[in-house]
């Protein structure tokens, strides 16, 4: 089973984004295959109108694919939001899997908290693995300043890939 966690925030502009692209670039720099979810509440457009794709989807396609020497992508519509763990069972050939947002589903999290920004942290104690923040909790659960990526894949390694070769 591939291993997955989320990386969470109490609220927008905390550095979730940031901080998820830095610790992608750095395992992929220790040589591990990474997948992402990004939860969306409001709802999104990956295709462009009048790409051949799109035109496929007006006229009544269910699921759009499009393959190239480099990429794949499929665009399905559907009738109420997939659980997150139906998203996960849908991606293979990765090491790891991290999410952004899904701040409310039972999945290990890693949560970005900017003291300017959000008065306490969202997640539960027990949901917690480490925190990114510039603020000091004090609470048993692994700190780490903004600028400690290195450390906190380290952690990431420790936690969910100590078994994974890469």
């Amino acid at each position: 089973m591939i291993p997955v966690f989320s990386v969470v925030g109490s609220k927008s502009n905390v550095g979730k984004t940031t901080v998820l692209c830095k610790i992608i670039s750095e395992l992929r720099n220790r040589g591990y295959r990474v997948g992402t979810i990004k939860h969306d509440v409001h709802g999104f457009e990956i295709d462009k109108p009048g790409k051949d794709t799109w035109l496929h989807a007006e006229a009544g396609a269910n699921v759009v694919s499009i393959s190239s020497p480099r990429k794949m992508a499929i665009i399905e519509q559907v009738e109420e939001e997939y659980t997150l763990d139906a998203v996960i069972e849908k991606i293979d050939n990765v090491d790891i899997i991290i999410t952004e947002g899904y701040k409310n589903e039972n999945k290990p999290k890693l949560e970005v908290f900017r003291k300017e920004v959000a008065e306490k942290l969202h997640s539960k104690d027990e949901e917690l693995f480490g925190i990114i923040t510039d603020k000091t909790f004090h609470k048993n659960i692994p700190q780490f300043d903004f600028t400690e990526i290195k450390e906190v894949v380290d952690l990431i390694e420790e936690r969910f890939l100590r078994n994974k070769i890469n």
